[in-house]
């Protein structure tokens, strides 16, 4: 059976400013690719980014007040989001599954078939991290690579907190213990990793790993196995 590894890609990393950062994009997948020819199956959980920010902000002000509601746009977007990578993936001419599922029951069933998975969102209340924490476990992935816009984990956030400490290596109680009990933030936070995914890496003992997606190295070095500059998150 092939080895399968979840990777979380941030919506941020997808976007220089307004526009869609197609030379991102382009080197992200890939590096994918690249792995996913030895021999890996990769699910891609990809969040909304800049498109979530504004849809949300938008539907604000157009007097939409609820968090479910609030949601399901972030969640649309992010579907958008994936959409554009599962494309420049299937540019890259590997087996990549032509839809991109809703539930991460559907995308573990995928992986069955194909190589590669992408999907964005699935319901109010989990994030990009939550779905790709439970890719991980309905998939039986080894673990769950996280692509934010930081270097690492650190005990507060760092661009308020010159004084933060950051970690290349914890484990799963520690990251809680940094980022509180398991309950929704609401649409379109921006926290290191969500705590409601979080419990669910503790609940079902899946490794974590935390990285720039932003330096495509890290990525690259990740996938191979190899050291990387970054936060490995062990389950005990």
């Amino acid at each position: 059976m092939s080895q399968i590894t979840v990777i979380a890609l941030g919506g941020s990393l997808m976007y220089d400013g307004a526009e869609i950062d197609d030379e991102w994009v382009t080197a992200a997948s890939q590096i994918i690719a690249n792995a996913a020819a030895t021999g890996t199956k990769i699910g891609i959980v990809v969040g909304g980014g800049y498109l979530a920010r504004t849809n949300i902000s938008n539907a604000k002000m157009s007097g939409v007040t609820d968090t479910f509601d609030l949601d399901l746009v972030g969640i649309d977007a992010t579907r958008n989001n994936a959409e554009i990578f599962r494309t420049a993936l299937r540019d890259r001419m590997v087996n990549v599954a032509e839809l991109v599922p809703t539930t991460t029951e559907e995308a573990a069933d995928l992986l069955k078939t194909h190589q590669i998975v992408v999907m964005g969102g699935t319901v109010p209340g989990h994030t990009t991290d939550a779905v790709s924490i439970n890719l991980a476990v309905h998939s039986n992935a080894t673990g769950c690579t996280i692509a934010t816009n930081v270097d690492f984990v650190y005990d507060k956030a760092p661009q308020n907190n010159p004084d933060a400490i950051h970690f290349e290596n914890m484990n799963l109680a520690d990251l809680q213990a940094i980022v509180g009990p398991p309950q929704h933030q609401g649409a379109g936070p921006n926290v290191v990793i969500d705590p409601i995914g979080v419990q669910v890496a503790i609940d079902n003992s899946i490794e974590l790993a935390l990285l720039n997606g932003m330096v495509l190295d890290n990525l690259a070095k990740r996938l191979a196995g190899e050291s990387f500059r970054g936060t490995i998150i062990e389950v005990n």
